[in-house]
């Protein structure tokens, strides 16, 4: 195990969350939501993935800031706002936003394997906790909108390079012993240029082929 412990700087924490909120509120716009739909699909958007963290996998890890720091909601009203009042001139800073997901993609993947290995969890477990704390977001907004969650579907790699995250800040801390800020700093850029050059060149996951059936009759 690495020595230390990773934080989050709080502001580059803040404005993840806030990007995803807005990811989160502009979708629930394209859907037709009004203001309490266009909030609450923001919210799940933003912090559903450390909630999923730390309600079901880490239930004894203490209470969240997500829910104790008011900043968190602030942001996340400030991001319903601003996509409902300027919808279409945020459309304009879409790579922005996707630049400040693939961070956070990244550090929300290191942060949330920590986590779960400073309370035991066994590294498998730790991996699949800090993806979920990445991409959980993602999946509860499409639960809760009842759309089959983009996650499960082909397209371009986005769990796949929060995994990736994980494993390599696991790798470092856990086989190198690299300090856990050194081996989340590094996973963060790993998982940053991968998703950048998975948006660039469109890399793709496929659909599973089915197996065919074979007529036995003769």
């Amino acid at each position: 195990m690495s020595s230390g412990a990773f934080q989050l700087p709080v502001l580059f924490d803040l404005g993840a969350t806030f990007a995803f909120a807005l990811t989160g509120a502009l979708a629930a716009i394209k859907r037709g939501y009004d203001i309490v739909g266009v909030f609450f699909l923001a919210l799940v958007s933003s912090i559903g993935g450390g909630l999923i963290r730390d309600g079901v996998f880490l239930p004894g890890g203490g209470a969240t800031p997500l829910l104790t720091d008011p900043r968190y909601i602030e942001l996340i009203v400030a991001a319903t706002a601003g996509a409902a009042f300027f919808g279409g001139h945020v459309k304009r800073f879409h790579r922005t936003i996707a630049l400040l997901d693939a961070l956070g993609l990244g550090a929300y993947a290191a942060f949330g394997t920590q986590k779960a290995l400073q309370t035991g969890l066994s590294v498998p477990a730790a991996i699949l906790v800090g993806v979920i704390n990445a991409a959980g977001g993602g999946l509860l907004r499409d639960v809760i909108t009842r759309e089959e969650p983009l996650v499960f579907r082909p397209g371009q790699f986005y769990v796949l390079t929060a995994v990736a995250g994980a494993v390599t800040f696991v790798f470092l801390s856990t086989s190198l012993g690299l300090t856990a800020t050194t081996a989340a700093a590094i996973a963060v850029a790993v998982t940053f240029v991968f998703r950048v050059l998975t948006i660039v060149f469109n890399w793709r996951t496929s659909a599973v082929a089915a197996p065919e059936s074979s007529d036995e009759r003769g």
